[in-house]
């Protein structure tokens, strides 16, 4: 029998080095920490991006044929090398997963067709490729810091063609105003970017859509987590004190638990409606993420 039976050499460095006879003497944190991480887990602090992909595999297979014929249509999405999944022989990305689940929520409530759309805080600009690759717009306009609308105008020019990215306007943040001139918008758009402003930036945007739009979808966090274990507060103490300042919601809260978002999400309907005549025709969950809440307001009287 013997030899038979025997250790390989990667689990004799494992017990070597982690998982020692000293290992079992304080049961305290083994879960989390590098005990464990080579028994059960990955470790995350090494790992994100396999548990970035294992989120999105998940996801990608519970997407239906509308949502993926969606995906289809959103040409050039491998522009930048983002971290994709394959389902059925077609990839997709957690940004553009997240832009085909926002599109179908907010296409039962509003007709797009010929729409013209106003996007605050575009990011590079996911959301308009998206929209403008599955809906025929009249225009699309994006309000932004100058610096991302570099990112964003650069981004859509590589991945739009010539007829999409002529419906494309860019409106830096201190020229509104200005550059909107008589401009009203069939909805307006906002996705996690009003929880970085000052709560008083946000009121003005409202105000803005309240007074220009006759719909608006909000994604955004239901409040602020303190949680250090899940990324170390890499940019520092003063970061997160900065972080804690901006948006209308600036609860904290425990963002994993079911209870503790739910109920949260009132607060979080009511801050972001526009306006005294505007309902909420329907709100949920922002998968995947916990504590991301979606909302979809219409303007009581219909379009302007």
């Amino acid at each position: 029998m013997t030899g038979r039976f025997q250790v390989s050499r990667q689990w004799e460095r494992i017990g070597e080095f982690w998982v020692t006879e000293e290992a079992s003497a304080d049961l305290t944190d083994f879960k989390s920490d590098r005990r464990n991480y080579k028994i059960s887990l990955w470790d995350p602090n090494t790992n994100g991006v396999r548990y970035l992909k294992a989120l999105l595999y998940d996801r990608a297979t519970r997407l239906g044929p509308e949502e993926w014929e969606k995906v289809r249509r959103i040409r050039n999405r491998e522009v930048g090398n983002p971290n994709t999944v394959r389902v059925d022989g077609q990839s997709v990305c957690m940004d553009y997963l997240q832009a085909v689940l926002e599109l179908g929520f907010i296409e039962k409530e509003v007709d797009l067709t010929g729409g013209n759309v106003v996007e605050i805080g575009a990011g590079y600009g996911r959301t308009c490729h998206a929209m403008l690759s599955n809906h025929d717009l009249s225009s699309y306009w994006i309000v932004d810091l100058r610096n991302t609308l570099l990112l964003s105008r650069r981004y859509l020019r590589e991945v739009l063609d010539d007829g999409q990215f002529a419906k494309v306007r860019f409106v830096e943040n201190d020229s509104i105003d200005t550059a909107l001139g008589s401009e009203r918008f069939d909805l307006a758009v906002n996705v996690h970017s009003f929880t970085e402003m000052t709560p008083a930036t946000v009121q003005d945007y409202l105000d803005l859509i309240d007074s220009r739009c006759a719909a608006f979808f909000v994604k955004n966090p239901v409040g602020k987590h303190m949680d250090k274990t899940m990324d170390g507060h890499p940019e520092g103490e003063e970061a997160v004190r900065m972080a804690l300042e901006t948006g209308p919601l600036r609860q904290v809260l425990d963002i994993h638990d079911s209870e503790a978002v739910r109920a949260a999400v009132p607060e979080f309907v009511s801050a972001y409606r526009p306006g005294d005549d505007w309902t909420c025709v329907a709100d949920g969950q922002g998968v995947p993420w916990s504590y991301f809440w979606q909302a979809l307001y219409k303007k009581d009287g219909g379009a302007l």
